[in-house]
């Protein structure tokens, strides 16, 4: 099957055309309101461009005879959130973790439409789009993952730094930048959240600031990394400590400034208000939920209830991976909190995507069982920490690992020989 691949207005096309990998021209996407893009009653759609609705995507298009996909993603490029750390760093460059969805799913049989999904009428299996589209589905795959919680802190939102996006990391990056230019006495950042993107972060900036500003680390709860291994945490102790982290537990963010936080002790409830020259929220995370109808009953963090199945409940078309799904255990059958993270949506993926056909072929479906394969937690610069089958390591080994490991994961083979070869080119003396 051809791939049609929408191009982004750099590729000198309208967004929301399409190409098949040899450049000529393929079925036109809907352009406007009423137009529906050919034989799309019959395709599977996919929303979310991230881990859960990529590798779904991809897992649908690696079976041989499978119905047509369409992916919608409004960012122009994949970016591979674990490792926003060691481009933070400078340890690796943007097209190792941020290839374009064009180059990624060029040959792959997946169309790509550079949109937005705002509505989803369940009842109608037809999607809107922020451009104006109407998009029918026989089958939907719902994976817009999560963005930043503030949790309505005054001033969170707009002076805190999030960090979830290249641009999120160039302003991080101007942010050091202008520290070590100004060489003023007590500058201070503040990393608010003390769980593995929080520890994590903290580590990379107490490494590229070292000697320009001091790294607070603030905490609401009683210890960092609570949901993490006995060994991972220790070791994320050890690497904070050997940085001068200035690690606050108990505290409690009550208010942001432009040049401060006001904290809360707890749980005495005394106030400080701490000067700071940027903060980086890391708390919490909401789903990016489109607006569905009719409400199908989301959470409070916004995920949509799940069969163990992954299809939507009710709605036996629809189907939720990743960030998104709030998904029952399948011994004992209660709902349990599964990590935000991409081994999730890793593991999530191929299971959708097996049930989908299976759904359109009225075949049974299988239950997805979560398998915890371990954590790795980078700390700093060529440091990290792991744990799982039956293996602890820290420190360079750790880092290695950890990099090897993820690049195995990357979405496509050519990808993931040129990472190679960039690593071992900067393992070579």
């Amino acid at each position: 099957m051809d791939s049609l691949v929408g191009p982004t207005p750099a590729d000198g096309a309208p967004t929301g055309t399409n190409r098949s990998a040899d450049g000529r021209p393929g079925p036109a996407l809907p352009s406007e309101p009423a137009m529906t893009m050919p034989d799309v009653t019959a395709a599977v759609v996919v929303v979310g461009g991230g881990f859960g609705g990529l590798y779904t995507a991809l897992a649908l298009a690696a079976e041989r005879h499978h119905p047509p996909i369409l992916l919608v993603e409004p960012q122009e490029r994949f970016l591979f959130l674990p490792l926003l750390y060691e481009l933070l760093s400078g340890e690796l460059q943007s097209w190792e973790i941020a290839p374009r969805y064009d180059s990624l799913l060029a040959g792959r049989g997946v169309a790509w439409l550079q949109d937005r999904v705002v509505r989803v009428d369940l009842a109608a299996r037809c999607l809107h789009t922020e451009a104006g589209r109407r998009i029918p589905w026989q089958r939907l795959v719902l994976a817009t993952g999560a963005t930043t919680d503030t949790f309505g802190i005054p001033g969170a939102e707009s002076h805190s730094l999030s960090f979830r996006s290249l641009a999120d990391v160039e302003r991080l990056q101007e942010l050091v930048q202008h520290l070590a230019d100004s060489g003023r006495p007590l500058q201070r950042l503040a990393v608010v959240g003390g769980g593995p993107s929080g520890v994590e972060l903290a580590c990379k900036l107490a490494d590229l600031t070292a000697g320009k500003a001091v790294v607070e680390l603030i905490e609401q709860g009683e210890t960092l990394l609570p949901s993490s291994r006995s060994f991972n945490r220790e070791q994320a102790q050890l690497s904070l400590q050997r940085r001068d982290v200035r690690v606050r537990t108990r505290t409690q963010v009550v208010e942001v400034g432009s040049d401060h936080v006001v904290l809360r002790r707890l749980p005495e409830g005394e106030q400080e208000v701490l000067p700071v020259q940027g903060v980086i929220w890391t708390a919490g995370q909401r789903c990016r939920t489109p607006q569905i109808s009719p409400e199908v009953g989301a959470d409070r963090r916004g995920r949509l209830p799940c069969g163990t199945d992954l299809r939507l409940r009710g709605h036996d078309s629809v189907f939720v991976v990743g960030d998104l799904a709030a998904v029952p255990q399948v011994e004992p059958t209660a709902e349990v909190s599964l990590p935000t993270t991409a081994q999730v949506a890793f593991q999530q993926a191929p299971v959708v995507a097996a049930n989908l056909l299976r759904s359109l072929r009225g075949e049974p479906l299988q239950d997805f069982r979560w398998n915890d394969l371990g954590e790795m937690l980078s700390l700093g610069r060529g440091e990290a920490a792991l744990t799982g089958a039956g293996i602890t390591l820290a420190g360079p080994a750790a880092f290695q690992v950890r990099r090897l490991a993820y690049l195995a994961r990357l979405p496509r083979l050519s990808l993931q020989v040129k990472a190679a070869a960039g690593w071992l080119a900067a393992l070579t003396p």
